[in-house]
């Protein structure tokens, strides 16, 4: 139903005599949102300054992948071909922030549990669940990621150390299914350095900003509505992932940004929303030194 409401509105942009504008184009779409795009993933590097980073830690490569929704379609040779992609933007850490099976597939795990293991970071790889995740096994999901050495915080902080300098990665468990608990976090998050928030969902982020803990914010969750009409806002997007569906948001004290991911749900067609892998480089930006420094 969500489809033909995107379909519909899409015909809306086609220009006049559309009964045989249509005949002709909507196969090529059609041919075009199932075959070419889902599997033209985007590289897309991103140059952050966070004001609390320091300075051991300017030039950091920290790269996201999300939803990546493990199914019939998202077969093993696709899966390599993502996280070889991955690896080869030689991160210091990689992310994952959730949904990496869909709804009642858990039946996709074991094909999770043995391919995941060749990402490759010497920071570590860290990743929070989505509710998707939940909506399926979510100990099972657990389960693959720690028997291949990725980090599942839930509701948790962890550190990367440069000297006696510190990087804090902190992740909430998933928010639309209520396993969130934000001040478990907050109470675990040392008050120096800086801090970045793995959350599933973005909307998430009107919640986090108001802590004034987080420099960034890492989200999935929306697909970036997956079927997009050019130059409108997505018709169909999921709770928690409608006011910030894509992209870099800067929310004052803290930026957010929300991953397209590289899976699908539903119909497995994505048009105007191209699957991504999002390379960040950390700047810690420029520091007056005092007296004495």
């Amino acid at each position: 139903m969500n489809y033909r409401l995107k379909l519909k509105r899409l015909l809306k942009f086609i220009p006049k005599f559309r009964p045989i504008t249509t005949i002709l184009i909507l196969p090529i779409l059609l041919f075009y949102a199932y075959f070419i795009e889902p599997n033209w993933i985007e590289i897309n590097s991103i140059h952050l300054t966070l004001p609390h980073l320091a300075q051991e830690f300017n030039n950091y490569r920290l790269v996201q992948i999300s939803d990546i929704h493990i199914s019939k379609w998202m077969t093993q040779k696709r899966l390599n071909y993502v996280f070889q992609l991955v690896n080869a933007q030689k991160p210091d850490l990689i992310v994952l922030t959730g949904d990496f099976v869909s709804r009642r597939q858990q039946r996709f795990i074991p094909l999770l549990q043995n391919t995941i293991g060749q990402l490759n970071a010497p920071d570590g790889k860290i990743a929070v669940l989505g509710n998707h995740d939940y909506w399926s096994d979510p100990e099972g999901v657990d389960q693959a990621l720690t028997t291949n050495q990725i980090q599942n915080l839930r509701n948790a902080v962890t550190q990367i150390s440069r000297g006696k300098a510190k990087l804090y990665i902190a992740g909430v468990d998933d928010v639309m299914v209520g396993q969130h608990r934000l001040d478990r976090v907050i109470n675990n998050l040392p008050h120096d350095g800086a801090a970045i928030l793995l959350a599933h969902e973005p909307d998430f982020a009107d919640t986090s900003v108001k802590t004034h803990k987080f420099d960034l914010q890492l989200s999935g969750h929306s697909h970036a509505g997956q079927l997009r009409i050019p130059f409108v806002t997505p018709p169909v997007l999921p709770i928690l992932g409608r006011k910030y569906y894509a992209g870099l948001y800067d929310l004052g004290e803290m930026k957010l940004y929300t991953n397209r991911g590289i899976g699908m749900t539903g119909f497995h067609l994505r048009f105007n929303a191209r699957p991504e892998i999002t390379v960040f480089t950390l700047d810690a930006g420029s520091r007056e030194l005092g007296v004495g420094d």
